[in-house]
């Protein structure tokens, strides 16, 4: 198959999936988005393409691009929705919840005031994070009244309106980890636990990835999220509360450098098997 490749940054995961379509004998092309301008309604020479995988690191451009390629008929991996659906932890959780999936207390909050509201049901200490993130970045954590106030007036005049929407989750305590588990067409292919003494565990700030071999009913319950969200290829993390599961986000444009360092294991050769076989239906 023609498959493309669309990215503003080379990174491992980029070069990993290229190497590993050449190796079963597919044609690849790299598109690197801010090289050239994308047209509207003209075409942009890549209606050849089977179809591509959206590996942008901004999210802007991820949305960007693919709506754009979507509209002139080509497949994009995963799809403009989908990214736009889990890249927000307010519509990403919401959909969780409502499905029934297990998720920690969560409460949006439009104000200051609204928001001591909810940390009166929620308890101290508690998390604010941003709707929009990731690797663990703006995410605070309120021990107190004092504390929360603190952030809220540090957030309220942030420049970017979406940091006014305050999400404000419940305090989980970890067992020294949470986990990272691919999605990739309905399978869970691998996983991983990040390990770390802080209390955020992303790897990006220096957790430790461990292969994780996850009971059945914890990959059964990726897969469902996985499939709510509208399936693809997925990072979706999860934390233990007293040995139960909860679903934390969904990453649409999921990172697995640490997860193949970790268990061994071909997840770019995965990938792009299940996505060859699934346009192949």
């Amino acid at each position: 198959m023609r498959i493309g490749i669309v990215y503003d940054l080379i990174r491992w995961e980029e070069r990993a999936l290229a190497e590993a379509a050449e190796r079963l004998g597919h044609e690849v092309r790299l598109i690197q988005v801010t090289r050239d301008p994308l047209w509207l309604g003209y075409g942009n020479g890549l209606g050849d393409l089977d179809f591509v995988f959206q590996r942008c690191v901004s999210y802007y451009r991820a949305m960007a691009s693919a709506m754009i390629l979507e509209e002139e008929g080509v497949p994009v991996v995963n799809s403009y929705q989908v990214i736009a659906g889990t890249e927000d932890k307010l519509y990403t959780t919401l959909k969780l919840a409502k499905a029934g999936l297990p998720v920690p207390k969560t409460a949006v909050a439009l104000s200051k005031e609204a928001s001591l509201k909810a940390a009166e049901k929620l308890g101290y200490p508690l998390v604010v994070k941003p709707i929009y993130g990731s690797w663990g970045r703006m995410i605070a954590r309120a021990m107190n009244e004092e504390n929360l106030l603190e952030i809220l007036e540090f957030r309220e005049h942030m420049q970017s309106p979406h940091f006014k929407v305050h999400y404000l989750q419940e305090y989980v305590e970890k067992p020294g980890r949470d986990i990272r588990a691919c999605y990739v067409w309905g399978e869970v292919p691998a996983a991983i636990y990040r390990v770390s003494e802080r209390w955020k565990t992303n790897t990006a700030l220096g957790a430790e990835a461990v292969a994780a071999n996850l009971p059945d009913e914890i990959k059964e319950l990726v897969r469902r999220a996985g499939d709510l969200v509208g399936g693809g290829v997925l990072g979706v993390d999860l934390v233990e509360k007293n040995g139960e599961p909860l679903i934390l986000e969904i990453n649409g444009i999921p990172q697995f450098k640490n997860v193949v360092r970790a268990t061994g294991y071909d997840l770019a050769g995965k990938i792009i098997e299940s996505t060859v076989s699934m346009f192949k239906r």
